[in-house]
């Protein structure tokens, strides 16, 4: 009994010891233990899992066949019952499940390699990813690297976008950090990598809280922040301290377009004499301010209340399509943002859709948006911008970065802290008309981050 009572202790003790690990330490938890009997549960049911979601193949292979032992049962009373076969090697039809690679943890769950059987295609995995992560009892389950072959499933155990904690400002210049995204990750908009972007939602579903988390990520940085509020400057008035220039009608919004038009002109002189591709490759001292251009309700631009404005959205159109064709070499980018986008609009929205490789789109009205918006990529990523619910405001899904699709949320920015951030640098403010006169200003600050 003594033996008794101290095994039970052990038990106790080590359960509770357990308990106080995974609670106060969650993350060495998951690596040294609960990663462990996951992997061991994954490979052990792996066939089942696979069969069950129709992945498995059946091969031929040679089997030794039982046809030589006696019946069992009331029959083998009877010695005529004995089978026997001179052969006992046979070919039979085997399935057999996709081949596995190492299991490799992440913080929120864990990435494997799949080899694909001869005339699967990742499509396959796609269609049952919902069914693997059921059977694995995990909250998602993604292909996420398709190669030659090959590809990465990434299981994900819980939602990492229940709650985001992050700092838009990440120090380095044209990169800020609005939010995470599904696997864990920071997501980071790099904006010498993918010049432009398109964010689209409806109201209350984020866009305007990711405009102010990008805001709030660039206004310490040495660069030029320009606006185009067309609801009046409702939206961008409170950050006007920081910008070098805001627009409320459409009209002021050509008089600015031609600006920088007139600016890029300048720009592309100015690296042809020095013999650069771009202003990168500029020397510090002659390298222009980067210029970042954030467009709130697009549709304004194009839509038009008789013929008498056709002259005016037309210019408009070509002079924003401009923008984005060349903007990308001379430190010029936007953000164009809008609730509603789509072909009906004109020739002029399809053009410039075409030029803005970022994507960005949160919970939309209608499916011609989300079509405009995302319909051109996966359209795995389609289905899951339409299934993003309402009472999840932030939620997106974002294309762009990395070439692949991801489910992502912004951090919660407030419009104060949006606007503290405008008037706490706001010195760092260049003037429109310094901006785009011929000689190049110089950049203060982040030069070495770039």
């Amino acid at each position: 009994m003594n033996d008794f009572y101290m095994l039970l202790g052990v038990l106790a003790a080590s359960a509770v010891g357990l308990w106080a690990w995974r609670r106060w330490h969650p993350a060495s938890f998951w690596y040294g233990v609960a990663f462990p009997a996951r992997a061991v549960l994954v490979v052990l049911t792996w066939h089942h899992v696979a069969s069950g979601c129709k992945l498995t193949r059946r091969r031929r292979r040679w089997r030794l066949t039982l046809d030589a032992v006696p019946v069992v049962g009331p029959a083998a009373r009877n010695a005529a019952t004995v089978v026997e076969h001179k052969r006992r090697m046979r070919r039979v039809d085997v399935e057999r499940a996709p081949r596995l690679g190492v299991l490799r943890p992440t913080r929120l769950g864990w990435h494997m390699r799949v080899r694909l059987h001869d005339g699967q295609v990742p499509a396959d995995y796609e269609r049952a990813a919902e069914g693997i992560a059921h059977a694995w009892r995990v909250h998602s389950v993604r292909v996420v690297d398709v190669k030659p072959g090959r590809v990465t499933l990434w299981a994900t155990m819980r939602d990492p976008l229940t709650e985001v904690a992050v700092t838009p400002e990440t120090g380095e210049l044209l990169r800020v950090r609005p939010g995470k995204l599904e696997n864990g990750r920071d997501w980071v908009i790099d904006f010498r990598t993918v010049p432009h972007w398109l964010n689209a939602g409806a109201t209350q579903s984020g866009k305007s809280n990711l405009a102010n988390a990008i805001i709030k990520g660039l206004a310490p940085q040495p660069l030029a922040l320009v606006g185009f509020d067309l609801k009046g400057g409702v939206e961008f008035t409170p950050y006007a301290p920081r910008l070098s220039a805001l627009a409320t009608t459409r009209k002021e919004c050509v008089d600015l377009l031609g600006d920088l038009v007139g600016e890029l002109e300048n720009r592309m002189t100015l690296c042809r004499e020095q013999g650069a591709r771009n202003v990168w490759n500029l020397p510090v001292a002659l390298r222009p301010v980067p210029i970042v251009l954030l467009i709130d309700e697009v549709a304004e631009l194009f839509l038009m209340a008789d013929r008498s404005e056709k002259d005016e959205v037309s210019r408009t159109g070509t002079a924003l399509l401009r923008v984005a064709q060349l903007g990308r070499a001379f430190a010029v980018h936007l953000i164009v943002c809008g609730q509603r986008i789509g072909s009906d609009l004109g020739p002029g929205v399809t053009a410039l859709r075409s030029q803005l490789s970022g994507r960005v789109c949160h919970r939309v009205n209608d499916p011609e948006t989300a079509n405009m918006t995302l319909g051109d990529m996966d359209p795995a990523a389609l289905d899951a911008a339409r299934a993003i619910p309402a009472e999840t405001p932030g939620v997106a899904v974002v294309a762009g970065q990395d070439g692949s699709w991801h489910r992502a949320r912004s951090v919660f920015v407030s419009e104060d802290q949006a606007e503290q951030a405008a008037r706490d640098h706001a010195h760092l403010t260049p003037a429109w008309d310094a901006l785009i006169g011929t000689a190049p200003t110089t950049p203060p600050a982040l030069d070495s981050a770039a």
